[in-house]
């Protein structure tokens, strides 16, 4: 972990005084799914984002921020393994297909003309899936009901 005295960006949706945190609503429109072949895709463009310039002033009681915008595009692109999981010590259970993932992501803090951006060439997948998955009140679900 660095030095964070020395963090100049904190781009983040902040603390609401439900106590919800790093958290907003996005449009429906934003998401696109396939449980079955384990491909998705969630994308925003020009999504207000405050930067609060480090976290310890995002997570105070009176925080500051400038105005920020994020723009992403996460894709999931299956066709992988398909694995099922039953755990029954914590009740969950799913089924989902991995494959690769991969992220555009830039932000802008609109204060200082400041962006950061994503490197797509540089990322590598260690771990990715899409799928549907039950828990708690809804394990012991027959896997194809719908969800209440």
């Amino acid at each position: 972990m660095g030095d964070p005295s020395s963090q100049l960006h904190d781009f983040e949706p902040g603390i609401k005084p439900s106590g919800l945190f790093w958290t907003i609503p996005i449009p429906a429109s934003a998401i696109d799914v396939n449980t079955g072949t384990g491909r998705a895709r969630l994308r925003a463009a020009n999504l207000a984002v405050p930067d609060f310039g480090n976290f310890f002033n995002a997570i105070s009681s009176s925080p500051t921020s400038e105005p920020g915008h994020a723009s992403f595009d996460v894709r999931w692109e299956g066709n992988g393994e398909r694995t099922k999981i039953r755990d029954t010590t914590f009740d969950f259970a799913g089924q989902f297909v991995g494959g690769n993932a991969t992220i555009r992501f830039a932000v802008k803090d609109d204060a200082s003309d400041v962006v950061y951006s994503s490197d797509t060439g540089g990322q590598t997948t260690v771990s990715a899936g899409v799928g549907r998955e039950r828990n708690g009140v809804f394990f012991g679900a027959d896997e194809g009901e719908t969800s209440r």
